[in-house]
C-alpha cells in the first residue's frame, strides 16, 4: 500500500531470521508507515491526526471480497440475482404455502415423490394462471 502522501507502508520495518507472514489471530494483515515519514509528512493533519504513524489492516480474504465487488458491477450477475429471486421465490411458496416445511414421507424416495408431487401442483397452480378458461357455450 501506499500513503497519500506516497510512501510505502509495510507490514513489518525490520528483517527477521526467520520469516514471518504477517498474518494476525483474527486473520488480518496489518500495514504500517515509518514514524519518520509521517512525521515529516505535509498530509500528517488529515490523514493521522491522533496517530504516531498510519495503520491499514487489511483481512487475508479481502481479495476474494474485491473479486466478489468487481463480479457484483457485471451485467450477468444482474441477470442471475433475477433468476435467483424467481427460483427463492418458488421454493417460498413451496414451504408456506404448499406446506412443505417439513416432509411427511420417510427415506430419500419418500422425499422425492412428495417433492415431485408438490413441484407438481405448483406447475398446474401456473398453468392455471397462464392458460385462459374456456367460455362455456350457451345452452
Amino acid at each position: 500500500y501506499i500513503c497519500p502522501g506516497g510512501k510505502r507502508l509495510r507490514r513489518s520495518n525490520r528483517n527477521f531470521s526467520t520469516p514471518r507472514d504477517g498474518v494476525n489471530k483474527d486473520g488480518s494483515i496489518r500495514y504500517r508507515a515509518r514514524q519518520q515519514d509521517c512525521q515529516s509528512c505535509a498530509l500528517r493533519q488529515r490523514c493521522t491526526p491522533n496517530m504516531p504513524a498510519r495503520k491499514v489492516t487489511r483481512s487475508i480474504h479481502e481479495g476474494a471480497r474485491d473479486l466478489a465487488r468487481e463480479i457484483a458491477t457485471t451485467d450477468a450477475y444482474l441477470v442471475s440475482r433475477r433468476q435467483r429471486k424467481k427460483v427463492e421465490m418458488l421454493f417460498a411458496h413451496l414451504k408456506r404455502i404448499l406446506k412443505l416445511d417439513r416432509l411427511r414421507l420417510r427415506g430419500p424416495n419418500g422425499a422425492r415423490d412428495e417433492f415431485h408431487l408438490a413441484a407438481a401442483a405448483q406447475n398446474l397452480r401456473k398453468m392455471a394462471k397462464i392458460i385462459p378458461m374456456a367460455t362455456p357455450a350457451p345452452a
